[in-house]
C-alpha cells in the first residue's frame, strides 16, 4: 500500500542514529505540511544525469540515505554482470560541497558491502577528471557527487559508464528499477569501511590520476611556441569560484607554460558556503565581481572561471575602454572553435573528415565556421552524454575526426581523453587563444567581432522559467502537451516553416512534408522561423525549469540585438499564456 508523506515522514522520525543535521531538519518540519509534503511524497528523480536535490531529510533529499539506495542500485545492477566486468569496479570523486566526501564514502561502503571495488579519490576533484579516472583505470563505472553550479544548499549523484561519459539511458533505466526496489531506505547494508580498506575493496587514488591526467592535458594546446612567446607573460584572473578548480587547474596552467596569471585569493578556498558568490555559475555576471576587481587592478586581457566541480567555463573579456564583458557560452565555443580550426589549418593537421558536435539548442555561428573549413556538424540532444556517444561512434567507424564539442550551457570538450564536458581543457585552450589575439596587438573582444563580421552577427538567449515541487512538474508538463495539442504557426509576427518534435523523432517542414529524425527520443519542440530565427522549448534535465531558447541573426549588432529582444517579448508573452 502507498504511504502518504506524513505517513513516511513519521517512519524518518521513529528512526534511531539519525544523523544529528538529519534530526534538526525533521524538527524544523513539524507543522509545515507543504515542506513535508515536498520532501516526502514523491523520491528523488533519477535520469540519465542520475540526480540532484536539496540536502536534508526526506525520500526528495540528498542525504546518506538516498545515496545510499542510488548506490545499492548501481550496486544491485552490477551484480548481474559477469565476475570480470563487475570487478573492474567504480571510481568515485566528489567535489567541495557540504556532505560531498561522506556521500564520496556512503557510496563506497554500499558497494564494498556487494565485494564491488572502489577508487576513491584522496580529496574533491573535478569531474572531468572522474571521466577521464574511469577511462584510466578501466573501471566499469564512475560516481560523482556534485550539484555543480547549484546554490550552496544542493548536492548530486551522478553514474558514469564505462566510456567516461554518463551512464547511457538503457543501463541507467536499469539502474533506476534497483534503486526503486531498495525501497526500505534504512536497511540497505553498508560495509566497515576500515575493514574494506584493509581487504584492498576500497582504494584511494590521487597523485597517481592526477600525473596521468596532466599528461593528457599537455595535448590539449596547439601552439606552443606562442605560449612560449606570448602566453608566458600575458596577463589574465582565474577563480575556481570556491572548488576543484583549485586543485588540478593551476598545475596545468604552470606546466603548460602560462605563468602571469593571478588567482582569485578569496575564491581558491575550497567554501561549501560560497561566501563570495552565492550562485557559483559562471555564466552569471555576479560571479565575476572579485574577478573584476583584480582584472581591472592588473590590467588583465581576460577573466575565466571555472564552476565547483569544473566542468562548466565562464569568461569575461577587456573591452576597448577597459571594462570587461561576459561571453556567453555559445561566443567561448564558437572562438574556440574558429581558433582550433584556424591553427590546424595553418600547421597542415586539419583532417579530411573532421567533424564537431553540438546541442540542437546550440548557436548554429559554429555551423557556419565549420563549414567554411570544410569541417562537418552533428547536432545531438541536450547533454553531454550524446556527445561521448558521437565520439565513441567515430572511434568505431573511423569515418569522422573529433575535433570539438560543445553546449550553448558553457560547457566544451576540446580532446576526447575525458567524456564529458572539461572546463580544465577550455581555459589552458581560451589562455592560448587570449594570447593569440595579444600577438596580433587585439584582445578576445575584438576576436569574436571579426567572427561576426566575416560569419555574421548571431545572438542567442535562453528564458528560463523555475517551477518547483510536484506541482511545478505538472505545470511543465502540461506546457508541453499544451503546445503539442496546439502548435505553434507564428511568433513575433513571422510564420513557423518548420517543427520537429524530438518526442515523437518526426520533423514537419513547410510543405507539411514529415521525416523521422535519427535521434533518441527526447521532450523537447524546436522551431524555425521564416527569418532565420529558432526557437527550442524543453524542461531542465537537471533543474525544476521549462527552457526557452532563442537563436537569431542579422546583418549588425544593433539590428540583431532589437531582433532578439522582440522575440524575448514574444516568447515572455507566450510563456505568461502557457501558465495561466
Amino acid at each position: 500500500m502507498t504511504q502518504t508523506a506524513e505517513q513516511i515522514y513519521t517512519t524518518w522520525l521513529e528512526q534511531t542514529n539519525l544523523p544529528s543535521n538529519l534530526v534538526a531538519d525533521l524538527e524544523a518540519m513539524k507543522n509545515q505540511p507543504d515542506t513535508i509534503a515536498d520532501a516526502f511524497s514523491a523520491p528523488l528523480s533519477f535520469g540519465t544525469a542520475g540526480m540532484r536535490g536539496v540536502i536534508g531529510a526526506g525520500i526528495n533529499r540528498m542525504n546518506i540515505y538516498t545515496v545510499r539506495q542510488a548506490a545499492e542500485g548501481l550496486a544491485r545492477f552490477m551484480d548481474t554482470l559477469d565476475a570480470d566486468t563487475k570487478g573492474r569496479g567504480v571510481a568515485i570523486s566528489f567535489d567541495s560541497r557540504y556532505f560531498s566526501k561522506e556521500f564520496a564514502h556512503e557510496s563506497a561502503k554500499v558497494l564494498g558491502h556487494h565485494q564491488i571495488k572502489t577508487y576513491v579519490f584522496d580529496q574533491m576533484r573535478p569531474t572531468p577528471e572522474l571521466s577521464f579516472a574511469v577511462r584510466h583505470l578501466n573501471t566499469y563505472a564512475g560516481i560523482m557527487i556534485t550539484a555543480s553550479h547549484n546554490p550552496k544548499q544542493y548536492n548530486g549523484f551522478k553514474i558514469y559508464g564505462e566510456d567516461g561519459g554518463q551512464m547511457p539511458p538503457k543501463e541507467s533505466d536499469q539502474i533506476t528499477e534497483y534503486i526503486r526496489q531498495a525501497s526500505d531506505l534504512f536497511t540497505i547494508e553498508v560495509a566497515n569501511e576500515p575493514q574494506l580498506r584493509n581487504d584492498k575493496i576500497m582504494n584511494l587514488i590521487g597523485e597517481d590520476v592526477d600525473q596521468a591526467y596532466l599528461k593528457e592535458l599537455k595535448t590539449v594546446n596547439i601552439n606552443h611556441d606562442l605560449i612560449a612567446q606570448t602566453g608566458a607573460n600575458m596577463k589574465f584572473v582565474y577563480t575556481p569560484l570556491h572548488g576543484t578548480g583549485q586543485v588540478i587547474a593551476r598545475r596545468a596552467l604552470e606546466e603548460a607554460g602560462f605563468n602571469d596569471y593571478e588567482v582569485v585569493a578569496a575564491q581558491t578556498i575550497a567554501d561549501p558556503e560560497f561566501p563570495t558568490t552565492p550562485f557559483p555559475n559562471p555564466e552569471f555576471a555576479q560571479a565575476f565581481d572579485l574577478a573584476i576587481e583584480l582584472g581591472t587592478r592588473i590590467d588583465a586581457d581576460i577573466l575565466i572561471a571555472t564552476d565547483p566541480d569544473a566542468d562548466r567555463l565562464g569568461a569575461a573579456v577587456r573591452q576597448p575602454d577597459g571594462t570587461y564583458k561576459l561571453l556567453t557560452g555559445n561566443q567561448i565555443a564558437s572562438v574556440l572553435l574558429n581558433y582550433i580550426l584556424t591553427a590546424k589549418q595553418a600547421t597542415g593537421t586539419l583532417p579530411a573528415n573532421g567533424t564537431i558536435v553540438k546541442s540542437i539548442v546550440s548557436t548554429e555561428l559554429a555551423a557556419d565556421i565549420a563549414a567554411s573549413y570544410g569541417v562537418a556538424t552533428q547536432n545531438v540532444l541536450t547533454g553531454f552524454k550524446y556527445i561521448a556517444e558521437a565520439i565513441h561512434e567515430y572511434e568505431t567507424n573511423h569515418d569522422h575526426t573529433f575535433l570539438f564539442g560543445f553546449e550553448e550551457s558553457f560547457g566544451y570538450l576540446i580532446q576526447p581523453f575525458v567524456r564529458d564536458k572539461d572546463a580544465v581543457q577550455t581555459l589552458l585552450l581560451l589562455a592560448e587563444v587570449a594570447a593569440y589575439y595579444k600577438d596580433k596587438g587585439q584582445t578576445l573582444y575584438d576576436g569574436v567581432n571579426e567572427m561576426y563580421e566575416k560569419f555574421g552577427y548571431f545572438e542567442e538567449k535562453t528564458i528560463s522559467k523555475e517551477m518547483d515541487g510536484l506541482a511545478g512538474k505538472e505545470q511543465i508538463a502540461n506546457m508541453l502537451k499544451e503546445l503539442r495539442a496546439n502548435p505553434l504557426t507564428e511568433l513575433n509576427g513571422h510564420q513557423v516553416i518548420s517543427t520537429t518534435d524530438y518526442q515523437t523523432g518526426v520533423h514537419v517542414d513547410a510543405d507539411g512534408k514529415e521525416t523521422k529524425i535519427d535521434l533518441p527520443t527526447s521532450d523537447v519542440l524546436k522551431y524555425w522561423l521564416d527569418d532565420g530565427t529558432w526557437l527550442a522549448v524543453r524542461p531542465s534535465g537537471t533543474e525544476p525549469k521549462i527552457k526557452f531558447y532563442i537563436g537569431t541573426k542579422d546583418s549588425s549588432q544593433a539590428s540583431v540585438d532589437a531582433r532578439l529582444q522582440s522575440y524575448n517579448d514574444a516568447v515572455e508573452e507566450l510563456l505568461t499564456k502557457l501558465t495561466k
